[in-house]
């Protein structure tokens, strides 16, 4: 019976490369450390460093500076002969690593940035290397589950640390520690990817001059920039949710249940939830919107952002049952992020030249870099005025959502015209 378990297990999972497994196997561990410190970094430098809200959002989109860079270093180093994707990997885990060793030594604003402009270079070499890995390693059919497997890893990763973050400060109220962890995990990371994985990308004379022609190939590909803009749109939501709502449910919800704003204990298991549910939903979600257009399917997932959205309102304004409408907010959101991300990186890789994957991929990226630049200090700012604008705030961010849908319905026009249906 176990066997017939088992081989059933094996079925239904998606057949991939080794290294696919690999990668998100690693990925897992590394985003164990990220959860540890994602959704606690707000409250621990607003409540306990003491800065305002407003210059935890400016600190938190400082990253995405050096985030612009290291992605363009990213994209390059990639489909660089010289470097390669394996290499990149392995620099974006080191300086992730020191990154959250000086946030763990935060005691004022100047180093919290310092620390954040490190932690977005890490992570801006981290995407483009990582991605264009998993797109050289599966076919066209593959990608949408294989980039769900990845996505799939985050969600499980980071589910697994806030748990065990939001014990650990229940146990000894230590949050500098849950850096100093997540420090730890880079480091594994590192380990996995030096002892396991192997170079990817194929360099020849061909791929090189094409190469240094990439980044003007990729800026003048009508398609590409306008999804670029769709995807802006996107990452700021995904900014909101990882920034600035931790803080909201903190000290803005005003329900009976809450009294004046949900407990860490409460938000740990609220954003346990939103990750359990998309780890979940994580596979499922991706085979139901195959049969799509990759625009229509990221349509869907900007309507579902949109209703999250006036949950999360719903969820402020509440007078009783707070918590109830978080639950459902919470769950909504993570459908709509489960069904954005892997549509969105298959749809750059259908786009992108082979030889430019890293490129292209990086493009991608940037636009993760502008959302968090846009989001962090938005949301501070926000969480800065009176209660009112602070609610206000996630209505807007619905009506928002009619913007990208316009965007989306173009660009399904127009890849309708120069790519093949089955493509993408």
């Amino acid at each position: 019976m176990n066997f017939y378990l088992r081989q059933k297990l094996l079925s239904w999972l998606p057949q991939l490369s080794y290294q696919v497994w690999i990668l998100a196997a690693g990925r897992l561990l590394s985003q164990i450390g990220s959860g540890f410190t994602l959704f606690y970094a707000p409250i621990f430098f607003v409540n306990q460093v003491g800065l305002s809200a407003t210059a935890v959002g400016v600190g938190l989109g400082s990253g995405s500076i050096t985030g612009v860079i290291g992605r363009f270093l990213g994209g390059s180093f990639a489909d660089s002969k010289s470097w390669g994707r394996r290499p990149t990997l392995l620099l974006s885990a080191a300086i992730s690593a020191i990154s959250s060793v000086i946030l763990a030594l935060t005691f004022n604003f100047p180093v919290f940035i310092i620390g954040n402009l490190l932690m977005g270079l890490g992570i801006g070499l981290y995407w483009p290397a990582t991605e264009a890995a998993v797109a050289d390693l599966t076919t066209i059919e593959q990608r949408n589950e294989a980039f769900a497997i990845t996505r799939l890893a985050d969600s499980l990763g980071l589910g697994m640390g806030v748990v065990l973050g939001g014990a650990l400060i229940a146990a000894t109220g230590s949050y500098r520690s849950l850096f100093v962890i997540d420090s730890i995990s880079f480091v594994v990371f590192f380990a996995i990817v030096y002892a396991v994985i192997a170079e990817t990308g194929k360099f020849d004379e061909h791929h090189s001059k094409q190469v240094s022609k990439g980044w003007i190939i990729a800026l003048r590909d009508r398609q590409l920039m306008v999804y670029v803009l769709v995807n802006i749109i996107f990452t700021t939501y995904l900014a909101q949710v990882n920034s600035t709502m931790p803080l909201y449910f903190a000290n803005f919800i005003s329900g009976e249940t809450a009294k004046g704003g949900f407990s860490p204990k409460v938000i740990s298991g609220l954003f346990t939830w939103h990750i359990v549910c998309a780890a979940l939903c994580q596979l499922p979600i991706a085979r139901t919107l195959n049969r799509f257009s990759r625009p229509r399917a990221l349509t869907i997932s900007m309507v579902l952002w949109g209703v999250g959205f006036i949950l999360i309102w719903a969820t402020g304004v509440a007078s009783t049952h707070s918590i109830i409408w978080a639950v459902f907010a919470l769950g909504i959101l993570a459908i709509a992020t489960v069904a954005y991300t892997p549509s969105a990186s298959a749809l750059v890789v259908d786009l992108a030249p082979e030889s430019l994957r890293g490129v292209y991929l990086s493009i991608n990226s940037q636009c993760w870099a502008i959302g968090y630049f846009i989001g962090p200090p938005l949301g501070g700012w926000v969480l800065d005025q009176s209660q009112a604008t602070a609610h206000s705030f996630w209505l807007a961010a619905a009506v928002s959502i009619v913007v990208g849908i316009v965007i989306l319905q173009y660009l399904d026009r127009i890849l309708d015209v120069t790519i093949p249906r089955e493509r993408y």
